[in-house]
C-alpha cells in the first residue's frame, strides 16, 4: 500500500501529516514510484505515468541511476578511500541509500544529506539510521544556496580530510542549459567544488539530450507542475568538472561508468555520470 492508499484510507487526500500540499506533484516522489518504492501520492503516480507514456525509458532510466550510486559510493569508500560523503538532493530513502552502501564498504563512514523538502527529510530522519562507528547526519537546505550548505556541513564533517560530494540527478532542477549557457549551474557547482579538501571527490550523474521521447516527456513534465527539470549536453556536463581530475573512465554513458560483471545493460540512457578528485 503506498501512503497515496494510506492518506486516502485516512480521508484526507489533500494534505499529508506535514501539511504538504497533495494537489501538487513532486519529484522525489515521482522518482519513488518510477524506482518501485511506496512513498508517494496520487498525484505523483499519475504524472509518473503519464511521463512514461510518452518515455517508456523513465523506468529504466530511474533503475540505472540507482544502480549507479551503489557503484560511485563503492568506488569512493573502497579504492578511493573516502570516509566522509555530502549526498546533496538525497530524495526519499530507498533499498541500498548511500550511507548502506558506503558503510558496508567502511562501517566509520559518514554520510551527510542534503535536501530541501520536509517530506524527505521527514522521511530521511525515520529511516535512514547509521549504525555505530558510523554515522548519518541531515541539512535542510537548498542546491541555490551552495554557501549554506558548505557552512553546515562543516559542522559536521571534517573538511580538512576527503569528503566526496555527490551530486546524483540533481541539477536539472536549477539553471537553464538554454538561456544562459549553464552560466548558473557551473557557478553553484563551482562554489562546491571551492570548498572540497584536497583529495576530495566530486560525482555528478545528469540526463543529457539527444532523446526525443525524453524531451517531450521533459516538457510534459515541466507542465504538471513538478519542478522541472531540463538535460545538458555532453559537453556542459563534462564542463562541470572543471578544476579536477577526472577517475577513468571520465564522463560517460551512466551504464558505462564502471559496470559491475554481469550487470544488466540498457540498450540506451540519455545520461552520463562522472567521478573526479580535487588535486
Amino acid at each position: 500500500m503506498s501512503i497515496a492508499d494510506d492518506a486516502a484510507e485516512q480521508g484526507n487526500p489533500g494534505r499529508d501529516p506535514l501539511g504538504v500540499d497533495l494537489s501538487r506533484p513532486v519529484s522525489a516522489r515521482i522518482w519513488n514510484y518510477w524506482l518501485g518504492g511506496k512513498d508517494y501520492y496520487t498525484i505523483d503516480k499519475t504524472v509518473g505515468d503519464d511521463t512514461a507514456t510518452v518515455f517508456p525509458g523513465i523506468f529504466e532510466a530511474a533503475r540505472t541511476s540507482r544502480l549507479l550510486i551503489g557503484r560511485v559510493v563503492r568506488y569512493l569508500a573502497g579504492e578511493a578511500g573516502v570516509r566522509q560523503f555530502l549526498d546533496v538532493g538525497t530524495g526519499l530513502p530507498s533499498r541500498d541509500n548511500t550511507h548502506e552502501i558506503a558503510q558496508r564498504v567502511a562501517p566509520d563512514a559518514r554520510v551527510v544529506y542534503v535536501d530541501n523538502d520536509p517530506f524527505v527529510l521527514a522521511h530521511a530522519r525515520a529511516l535512514l539510521r547509521s549504525s555505530p562507528p558510523g554515522s548519518t547526519d541531515y541539512i535542510d537546505a537548498d542546491l541555490n544556496d551552495p554557501a549554506s550548505i558548505l557552512a553546515t556541513a562543516r559542522e559536521k564533517l571534517d573538511f580538512s580530510r576527503p569528503v566526496a560530494i555527490m551530486l546524483m540527478g540533481i541539477l536539472g532542477h536549477i539553471g537553464h542549459p538554454r538561456q544562459d549557457d549553464d552560466a548558473y549551474a557551473r557557478a553553484v557547482v563551482d562554489v562546491l567544488k571551492a570548498g572540497l579538501p584536497s583529495g576530495g571527490y566530486l560525482a555528478i550523474s545528469e540526463g543529457i539530450e539527444g532523446d526525443p521521447e525524453q524531451d517531450a516527456a521533459l516538457g510534459f513534465y515541466e507542465k504538471s507542475g513538478a519542478v522541472p527539470f531540463r538535460v545538458r549536453s555532453l559537453d556542459q556536463v563534462t564542463r562541470l568538472f572543471a578544476g579536477l581530475d577526472l577517475v577513468e573512465p571520465g564522463v560517460v554513458p551512466r551504464q558505462d561508468w564502471r559496470p559491475d560483471p554481469g550487470e544488466p545493460r540498457p540498450a540506451a540512457v540519455y545520461a552520463v555520470a562522472g567521478v573526479a578528485r580535487k588535486p
